[in-house]
């Protein structure tokens, strides 16, 4: 079965083992269940919450067997996966000892396409290190605009066979796909794609750097209008160069710099298009300005004109562009100011989960006091504070992996005070926001960017932000 247009007899009758019990493979096994395949949904686990899904997926005439994720039932001829599923897992080694392929949801959402003559709709990409989610949903701010049927989907929450398979018809889809998804999409291929950026991260995942970037890089396979990649990040343009792409199709830059052509950039506070225009060796098109981004952070300056990049490839006009980051606001826990304390502003990025998106935050302010720490995933420290360490009044760590910061701090700041509390405890968080009041001078911003993950003390970075958050409203109270 190729991508492309299947009829619904492309899984009648197909035995396919569904692997997790999670959001996505649900709604594979419920879709693949509805074409007439015969599923069965594996999962390692065998908890009160995994038995009442699988209660709910066998009443749908779905088999599911708990407590063995490595054994592959008889009679398998397709493995689909949940995103999170390792490569090395005993039961994709036993899939290839037997001959049977292993996909992704994505993979099978794309084999979806155009089932019985219904949305087809061409599909502009996003994946990167960070800043996907956000780009994905200014993406689709702007396709509305513009007035398509479009919805933002994929890694982004919605489920992307469900979307494929669903009522509503689409003109195009914003999709977020992770390095995850992209690894188990073999013949993905989307109208335009973008790499954000790349650094490390699932390095325990993927096994190396390079098998990382190689698997972002499969979201350019086969573009046909345009490979977006970001001209400060050269990883990402030699993703392009290596790109197997339709004939035609054009490596656009964007630059928080003067765009050259074929790029997208910024000039005196407008974004400007020097790739979707006539003569782009000296004509350029203004898009929005710089106010028009919110918040207006370099970083998100530059999802902005990823987005644009995509958007223009598609043939959406500039007032789009321009209406839609206006009418765009960001998800919570992504730089959202909180509020301001004693002429202090708070300010929560829990979502920086990683030392690059903290770096990006960090980039956005100046002096900051910077409340970091958690689970560090194998992290080192020592380029984020070395690059950030003009910008600190003062750090508080929390966290199981603090004293890895602070050690990165003592090496190449060691001028900054640093408040180390040492707790886990779902509490901390108060305590941590009084200390960085405490350091704060008028004028400063306190930041949580934690550039960890949350596990260690919250369910998820979520509920850290609402525990910032918590803490500064009890702050302002207190000092009202």
């Amino acid at each position: 079965m190729g991508s492309g247009q299947v009829s619904s007899s492309g899984f009648e009758g197909q035995h396919v083992t569904v692997a997790g019990l999670g959001v996505s493979g649900i709604s594979a096994a419920r879709a693949l269940a509805g074409l007439g395949a015969v599923v069965t949904v594996v999962d390692g686990g065998d908890g009160e919450t995994h038995r009442a899904r699988a209660a709910e997926l066998e009443a749908a005439g779905v088999a599911v067997r708990l407590g063995d994720a490595a054994t592959l039932p008889e009679g398998t001829e397709l493995v689909v996966t949940s995103p999170g599923w390792k490569p090395q897992s005993p039961l994709f080694a036993a899939a290839a000892a037997a001959g049977v392929e292993v996909v992704g949801d994505v993979e099978v959402a794309w084999r979806l396409r155009g089932l019985g003559g219904r949305n087809a709709a061409r599909w502009l990409a996003v994946t990167g290190t960070n800043g996907k989610t956000t780009t994905v949903r200014m993406l689709a701010s702007i396709l509305e605009a513009a007035g398509l049927r479009t919805a933002a989907v994929g890694n982004i929450g919605t489920p992307i066979i469900d979307v494929v398979l669903g009522e509503q018809e689409y003109d195009v889809l914003a999709v977020e796909l992770s390095s995850y998804q992209l690894h188990w999409a073999p013949s993905l291929r989307a109208h335009s794609a973008a790499v954000l950026n790349l650094a490390p991260d699932h390095l325990d995942w993927h096994g190396s750097m390079e098998a990382y970037a190689a698997d972002k890089g499969r979201i350019y396979e086969g573009n046909t209008v345009a490979c977006v990649y970001n001209a400060a990040d050269s990883a990402t343009e030699d993703l392009v160069r290596e790109a197997d792409v339709e004939e035609g199709c054009r490596a656009i830059g964007f630059t928080l710099g003067t765009p050259g052509p074929s790029q997208l950039g910024v000039v005196d506070g407008i974004l400007v298009d020097r790739a979707f225009v006539q003569n782009r060796q000296k004509n350029a098109q203004e898009l929005a300005e710089v106010a028009d981004v919110n918040p207006p952070a370099p970083h998100n300056i530059a999802n902005a004109l990823a987005a644009a990049a995509l958007a223009r490839a598609f043939g959406v006009e500039p007032k789009a562009v321009r209406d839609g980051l206006r009418a765009f606001r960001p998800d919570a826990h992504r730089i959202e100011h909180v509020a301001d304390v004693g002429s202090v502003a708070y300010v929560d990025d829990s979502k920086a989960t990683n030392t690059h998106a903290a770096e990006a935050s960090l980039a956005a302010y100046d002096p900051i006091v910077w409340i970091a720490g958690g689970l560090a995933k194998g992290a080192a420290f020592d380029e984020l504070v070395s690059r950030s360490a003009r910008r600190l009044r003062g750090a508080v760590l929390i966290g199981a992996d603090r004293h890895l910061i602070r050690e990165a701090l003592a090496r190449h700041a060691p001028e900054v005070p640093v408040v180390d509390l040492d707790r886990t405890d779902t509490g901390a968080m108060l305590a941590a926001v009084q200390e960085a009041a405490a350091l704060a001078e008028p004028g400063d911003t306190v930041l949580l960017a934690p550039a960890c993950a949350s596990m260690d003390m919250f369910v998820n970075y979520n509920k850290r932000g609402e525990a910032f958050a918590e803490a500064v409203r009890a702050l302002a109270a207190e000092r009202a």
